[in-house]
């Protein structure tokens, strides 16, 4: 059963209001916002790419308080364990059994700040939970829950001490973006209120986790007409071929497009995606998936600017089709 008008005007709505309640703590980044929150609508996740002190732990603070959820920070070093992530199962003396003390992963929103400075085994210790949404422990399954998001951060400028991100790992994650810092007027607002230190413990919920859930599975009920269908399928195919690409979007980087591109749609008040849909989302979704030829990238080719050009080389459907 596809989404009628009525539920996507509702849609649109709803999300407007949780972009405006979190613009109150994160200000005058509403574009980075909302696409923080189709992200989590489309169950993906998220990996900023930004300085320090740019707003990263409000968004996710502001973000779970809009939705009546848990946030826990987790801060990636290079001593930390995967158990210290996922959690352990200690053996109670007194029971006489072993019990599982759950992570900080489980919770509804997790800021895995800076999550280069861990090592790779501890990385790791993300991919299922991120994937599946649950934790593997001594070969017992926990669920974390929905909604369910990571917000992973890295910083562009320090690298000394980091372990890049492998292919695999990135390409788990929906979307990549950058909160960057605020306008002028932004940061006269921010300064004027700089006395309030947490300013997203004052938020009002706008909805619950129940909800949340609820509009995720809402907007998967949002139709996709196969020439839309089609045309990103095209654009994939293009940046597979690219001469700068030594890998180009992978299949699971194609369906992230479709899930998100459902939810992008229905918080304009569509019930249906249209190819504008796609060109709007298509840097964000696909380019750090694409992993460049050394000889290009030396020659100043970008991720960004292939994508770009296949969304120049291919010639989106003029039809607009409704379901």
């Amino acid at each position: 059963m596809s989404m009628t008008p009525e539920q996507a005007a509702w849609f649109r709505d709803t999300f407007a209001r949780l972009v405006d309640n979190v613009d109150q703590a994160l200000m005058g980044k509403r574009e980075v916002v909302g696409l923080v929150l189709s992200a989590m609508l489309a169950e993906g996740h998220v990996l900023l790419e930004d300085a320090p002190g740019t707003g990263k732990t409000s968004l996710a603070k502001a973000l779970a308080a809009s939705v009546q959820g848990t946030s826990n920070r987790i801060q990636f070093t290079p001593d930390l364990l995967p158990s210290d992530v996922t959690g352990v199962t200690i053996y109670d003396q007194q029971n006489h059994k072993f019990e599982f003390h759950r992570g900080p992963v489980f919770s509804s929103i997790v800021l895995a700040d800076e999550i280069n400075r861990a090592s790779p085994k501890t990385q790791s210790a993300l991919l299922e939970v991120m994937e599946e949404s649950r934790v593997t422990v001594d070969g017992v399954a926990h669920e974390v829950g929905r909604p369910f998001l990571v917000i992973a951060t890295q910083n562009p400028i320090e690298q000394a001490g980091t372990y890049k991100l492998p292919e695999a790992q990135l390409d788990r994650f929906m979307v990549k973006t950058s909160i960057g810092y605020p306008s002028l007027a932004v940061a006269e607002r921010i300064l004027a209120g700089a006395v309030d230190r947490n300013p997203s413990a004052n938020l009002r919920p706008v909805i619950t986790t129940k909800a949340v859930a609820d509009m995720a599975d809402l907007a998967a009920t949002v139709h996709i007409d196969p020439a839309v269908a089609r045309f990103s399928a095209q654009l994939v195919e293009a940046t597979r071929a690219d001469e700068g690409a030594r890998l180009g979007v992978s299949v699971r980087g194609a369906i992230s497009m479709m899930r998100i591109a459902k939810v992008y749609a229905a918080a304009q008040g569509r019930h249906y995606v249209v190819p504008d849909d796609i060109k709007a989302l298509a840097v964000p979704v696909w380019a750090h998936r694409l992993v460049l030829d050394a000889e290009a990238e030396f020659s100043g080719v970008t991720a960004e600017r292939i994508v770009q050009n296949a969304l120049g080389a291919v010639e989106a459907p003029l039809a607009r089709a409704t379901a």
